[in-house]
């Protein structure tokens, strides 16, 4: 157990942070998971959708900004590659 208010109130933001931080990847891989299964002007919606959201999680630092640039490359050759 925590000690002092300063811990206590770094275990409070910390619970927070990764309840936000669990919801976010949780809404990703929704959306990549539609991504991958929509056909034709869906999916081109859907693609840029999750792009979008790969961005804001890379930027508040959910995921690393690497990774948000591979799963948008991936994503966009895969609808590409379905057109």
């Amino acid at each position: 157990m925590a000690n002092t208010k300063q811990a206590q109130k770094y275990i409070r933001k910390t619970e927070v942070r990764t309840e936000r931080n669990r919801n976010e990847s949780s809404r990703l891989k929704t959306l990549a998971k539609k991504a991958r299964a929509a056909e034709g002007e869906e999916a081109a919606k859907i693609a840029s959708e999750y792009a979008s959201a790969l961005d804001k999680a890379a930027k508040r630092g959910v995921i690393h900004p690497n990774k948000a640039a591979r799963q948008k490359s991936a994503i966009s050759a895969k609808i590409f590659a379905k057109a």
